[in-house]
């Protein structure tokens, strides 16, 4: 796995190297290059520039802010390069918290941190395991691609994972939402979608989240590759309209059919257990 950002964290006067990594697998995802229909050669692009009309070269392009409509202020690399934050290499944190003091629409990417080398172990660890204990997480801010981003860090199994979260400004308002209205909702309906809600409750393991469209693309692009006939699938059709309260009394009562053989085969389970423990021979007194 290769590092994305290399530096330190410290809280207090504790200071810890460690090395940044993505912890989402990108690559597991099927991506599509753009071809020329003719040939099969690979499209490219070519930066235009919209006031000559003339294709620009990468070492003609540069960066430049809009104050105001048409005019730019540029900004060169080495402007950039004179910001100096302690958040380039250092993750300073601020406080402690509590992950339910946390809204949940905060959250976007996560990271995985470790430790930068041997020496950065025990400290590391430590760090971990004191995140655990205390159930909290830390507080910072670090710089990541051109950009200081909010950071959380928190214990995860024997390790410490990094999220970075968004700014609180960012995050618009549930109100802003069209047609949502503040009217009752009606109690008999209510009690029976909690009644389903009830009849279909599950672990997270024994959902299937696989991404079943990406899948099926790469079952098809290897289909392809080996010259065997793409198996189409069948797309549901649209679901009919129904009331509320039929659609809710319906699907408790498939809820609980789903449920009856599974509950039979366990009762059924439990009393062969039972019946084993009973002729079970048993052994004879030693004299």
């Amino acid at each position: 796995m290769k590092a994305i950002w290399k530096g330190y964290v410290r809280f207090s006067l504790v200071t810890i190297p460690i090395r940044i990594y993505n912890a989402v697998d990108a690559e597991q995802t099927i991506r599509f290059n753009q071809l020329h229909k003719e040939d099969n050669g690979p499209i490219g692009y070519q930066k235009i520039c919209k006031k000559c009309g003339k294709p620009v070269a990468m070492d003609d392009i540069v960066k430049g802010f809009a104050y105001e409509p048409d005019r730019y202020v540029i900004v060169e690399k080495q402007d950039l390069d004179k910001i100096k934050l302690k958040s380039t290499k250092m993750i300073d944190i601020e406080g402690f918290i509590s992950a339910s003091a946390v809204d949940p629409m905060l959250f976007d990417v996560p990271y995985f941190a470790g430790p930068d080398g041997p020496v950065a172990v025990k400290a590391y660890l430590l760090l971990a395991a004191t995140l655990k204990e205390t159930g909290q997480m830390g507080m910072g801010k670090v710089v990541l691609r051109d950009r200081e981003e909010i950071v959380m860090l928190a214990a995860r199994e024997n390790g410490i994972i990094l999220y970075k979260l968004r700014a609180p400004n960012e995050v618009r308002k549930m109100s802003q939402v069209p047609e949502l209205e503040n009217s009752p909702v009606d109690k008999k309906q209510l009690e029976l979608a909690k009644n389903l809600v009830g009849s279909m409750e599950t672990s997270l393991d024994a959902l299937d989240l696989s991404d079943k469209y990406n899948d099926a693309l790469r079952a098809m692009v290897e289909s392809k590759i080996s010259g065997k006939q793409i198996v189409t699938v069948e797309e549901e059709e649209k679901p009919t309209a129904i009331d509320i309260m039929t659609a809710l009394r319906q699907s408790i009562d498939r809820a609980k059919g789903e449920r009856k053989p599974m509950e039979r085969a366990t009762r059924s389970q439990r009393k062969a257990g039972a019946d084993t423990r009973q002729t079970k021979p048993r052994k004879a007194k030693s004299a």
